[in-house]
């Protein structure tokens, strides 16, 4: 554990969720604005680092988190941030800043307010 991190005694370190999920008939989702590119960006990135494993950290895919209207989101637990992300270069500072160093990305935060 990290002296940033609280010890909660759970398996992992750090657990970040990816929305995949796809809405029919063209409604609002994280799947059509690049979830999934993302979601494996974040998953290579962490492996590289070395930050993947017990103890570490664990990227996640999710079905609908419904923050839709926010999305594309991803939540990073223990700590429950959630994350509106549109670029490769926003992952990375997630994975950098957040999963590696315990800092919130807070240009980052998802607005409390949007929901679904």
């Amino acid at each position: 554990m990290s002296s940033t991190t609280p010890d909660t005694g759970s398996y992992y370190e750090r657990h970040i969720f990816f929305c995949l999920n796809e809405r029919p008939d063209g409604q609002p989702c994280c799947a059509r604005h690049g979830a999934q590119e993302a979601f494996d960006r974040c998953k290579t990135l962490v492996k590289q680092a070395g930050l993947a494993g017990p103890g570490k950290v664990r990227v996640n895919k999710a079905g609908c988190l419904d923050r839709c209207a926010a999305g594309p989101v991803a939540v990073v637990y223990p700590e429950g941030v959630w994350y509106s992300y549109v670029d490769a270069a926003d992952i990375d500072e997630i994975v950098e800043s957040h999963l590696r160093n315990g800092q919130v990305v807070e240009r980052l935060r998802t607005p409390p307010e949007l929901g679904r």
